[in-house]
């Protein structure tokens, strides 16, 4: 008899805080928060926070400035890339010595395909082999398909499994806002609330035809499939590969002239070009991100006529996109997201 094919989502808890607490086990139980160079009196985003100082509303991306003031006896340290990334490369080769296919989402978490009766079970395997191989805890999403995994993670955190399936799909997301859905953000929300559908049973409900006016021919049918909790069923077991490169910059003090926001941004272009070039792929598309104060964040994008690593072309894309900006306020934040050819 054939085993069923469910999806695994593993996601590391808490996982930048915690990699730094396997280095400080003195934090263990108290308030850590990453991001920047750890000096929380300068202009930054978190990067992530422990437990404990999420309780209090400090979570990733919230201002350096911020976190502070909820939390002004909380540990605040500069993060570390290195760290991280050995971290992550020892937690996936554990996840792949099982045998199954794995695509890694980033440094925290991957989906893992697998035949089996028993999900639960392996599912708290992986979770062990992951604990001896790294001290990190995992939770584990199972699902039929990726987005049943991904959401049911969620609600095994920290350190826990939990399962949903088309069975129980809508007894656990039925009543839920849209955004409770994962690939459906804020303001999609809204504009699906625009148009009468608040919850995820409604979005299930709905029929795709008159959505198509305002969210597409594509658009329209994927999100009634969101609302009934289909997803894919594939997991490939590929190499991760990024499909963009980025980098941004945060200023101390704000940039009140236009033309010094141009040169920091072609200052900026060509460190992502140099970035870019290191993995030989080409780019097909520059998005500029500004942020002005006190925080409010736009962008815009420019496709380039032809791939290209020509830093030139590039930096000329980036710049086109940053003249689209018609507000002219001081900017705190600058930024650059490069997409290239797939690898």
């Amino acid at each position: 008899m054939t085993a069923e094919q469910w999806v695994l989502h593993v996601d590391l808890d808490q996982f930048i805080a915690a990699v730094e607490i396997l280095r400080r086990p003195e934090l263990r139980g108290i308030a850590v928060v990453v991001g920047g160079d750890g000096d929380p009196t300068k202009r930054g985003v978190v990067s992530t926070a422990s437990y404990e100082a999420r309780a209090f509303g400090v979570h990733s991306g919230v201002p350096l400035r911020t976190a502070a003031k909820r939390l002004p006896d909380a540990v605040f340290l500069p993060v570390d890339k290195d760290a991280y990334d050995a971290a992550s490369t020892d937690v996936m080769a554990a996840l792949r010595s099982f045998g199954h296919p794995v695509d890694v989402l980033g440094w925290d978490e991957a989906f893992i395909g697998v035949a089996t009766d028993d999900p639960e079970a392996l599912a708290r395997e992986m979770q062990d082999r992951v604990r001896e191989a790294t001290s990190l805890e995992c939770s584990v999403g199972i699902g039929q398909n990726t987005l049943q995994a991904k959401l049911a993670t969620q609600f095994g955190k920290p350190a826990g499994v939990f399962r949903i399936t088309y069975e129980t799909w809508f007894d656990t997301f039925g009543d839920k806002p849209t955004d409770a859905l994962w690939g459906i953000g804020k303001r999609l929300s809204q504009r699906l609330a625009d148009v009468g559908i608040t919850t995820v049973k409604e979005l299930a409900a709905a029929d795709p035809e008159p959505l198509i006016a305002p969210f597409g021919p594509s658009t329209a049918p994927w999100l009634v499939s969101l609302g009934n909790g289909h997803g894919s069923r594939t997991i490939t077991g590929e190499p991760y590969v990024a499909r963009g490169k980025s980098r941004e910059i945060t200023f101390q003090t704000n940039l009140d002239h236009w033309d010094e926001v141009r040169h920091q941004l072609a200052l900026l272009s060509r460190r992502v070009v140099e970035d870019v070039a290191a993995e030989g792929r080409e780019v097909v598309r520059v998005t500029v991100k500004v942020r002005f104060a006190p925080f409010f964040t736009s962008t815009h994008g420019k496709k380039l006529e032809e791939p290209t690593l020509d830093p030139a072309l590039i930096e000329q894309a980036a710049l086109a996109a940053l003249d689209r900006f018609e507000d002219r306020r001081p900017v705190r934040l600058i930024g650059i997201r490069t997409e290239l050819v797939p690898g």
